[in-house]
């Protein structure tokens, strides 16, 4: 399905709809009167049609009241440990009385990082959600926060709401926000102007957007939207930021259709989807500029293009891949390790099993196992 438009939003099959700390948690208090308005948008959604998974940001600024913790809990990652874990109980029970009231089901789902990262538990994380739906529950979900670390984490749920829009195969994700969508500029200066729809997120369009989030309760941001819309954008999924500050934020922008939405560039397969979408890779290989030709027309990535190592990986880890001027190609899974790849650098394929001892594979990252961008 085609999403055009925000009002295109009352059409969708499947929708993901994050909801950030601050429109959540006001004063260390849930803002339940606002969270029962917008449970009602999701039943007029689910009316027309669409199933619903909320990814639910909270826990931290819930728990860090209920602890008296300093900076709402993000004074150390102690604390945000701490804060989430007390913060997580009291979350599920929010949404479960929001939902319950209206004869809805809730089912949590919390998530690490390397649940969508490792291809096996992303298959399990989709199969879950996949199932909990043909129940009728609405799942929400949320990082784990209790055991994630400074390392190991999403960092922020708009990431995190484009990757369980993959793995659920939805078509719609709407990220709630205390602005009404991406502008030009810092929106508090008179000459901002909103921008409707994107094309694809460009190295412009990331420079449009500013630093942090302004509540401090989150750990988001406009930045962590458009890297969530880049994540969607190319796993066929149309993503729209909107104001969720109104009372019915969601209907009130299906009527008025104000927002941005930013509109899908490929529709990968399932596999490229994840893999487009994983974002801890833990290494850089450096090609040439005659790879990075080889490689815009399709190729695999061979050891004779590469100029430069970086990173401490094995066989089968995902690497960044960058052309020689520092620019982001793509990422892929590496064929070699770290210390095999550095052995090979530039070396023609005939030269690599002196190298290595044995005969070296057909490619350093093949072209199936290999996206751009």
């Amino acid at each position: 399905m085609v999403l055009s438009a925000i009002s295109d939003f009352s059409e969708a099959r499947r929708i993901v709809i994050k909801i950030g700390s601050a429109l959540l948690v006001r004063s260390g208090k849930p803002a339940t009167e606002w969270l029962g308005a917008v449970v009602e948008d999701m039943i007029a959604l689910r009316k027309n049609g669409a199933e619903i998974i909320i990814v639910s940001s909270g826990a931290i600024a819930l728990g860090a009241a209920r602890l008296n913790l300093p900076k709402g809990g993000r004074a150390s990652l102690a604390d945000a440990q701490a804060a989430a874990s007390v913060g997580q109980v009291a979350l599920a029970q929010l949404w479960a009385h929001a939902l319950g009231q209206r004869d809805l089901t809730a089912a949590q789902m919390l998530v690490t990082l390397d649940d969508l990262e490792d291809r096996r538990r992303y298959l399990n994380a989709a199969a879950t959600l996949e199932r909990l739906l043909e129940a009728g529950a609405i799942p929400v979900v949320n990082e784990n926060d209790s055991v994630a670390t400074a390392e190991i984490r999403f960092g922020d749920n708009d990431r995190l709401a484009a990757r369980v829009a993959q793995a659920a195969g939805a078509d719609a994700v709407m990220l709630l926000s205390d602005v009404d969508g991406l502008y030009d500029r810092d929106p508090s200066q008179d000459s901002a102007q909103l921008i409707e729809r994107v094309e694809g997120v460009t190295p412009e369009i990331i420079a449009m957007a500013g630093e942090g989030s302004s509540s401090g309760l989150g750990s988001g941001g406009m930045l962590a939207k458009l890297q969530a819309a880049r994540i969607a954008e190319r796993a066929g999924i149309t993503l729209a930021i909107i104001n969720g500050t109104e009372e019915h934020p969601i209907t009130a922008c299906l009527k008025s259709g104000r927002g941005t939405v930013f509109a899908p560039v490929r529709a990968d397969n399932a596999r490229k989807s994840w893999l487009g979408g994983r974002l801890a890779p833990e290494g850089v290989l450096t090609v040439d500029a005659g790879c990075v030709e080889a490689l815009e027309g399709g190729a695999s990535l061979l050891a004779a293009g590469l100029i430069e190592i970086e990173g401490d990986f094995q066989r089968g880890a995902l690497v960044s891949l960058h052309g020689p001027k520092g620019q982001r190609l793509g990422q892929g899974l590496v064929e070699y390790s770290s210390e095999e790849c550095r052995a090979i650098v530039g070396l023609k394929q005939d030269d690599q099993e002196a190298k290595l001892g044995y005969a070296p594979r057909a490619a350093v990252v093949h072209r199936d196992h290999m996206v751009s961008g």
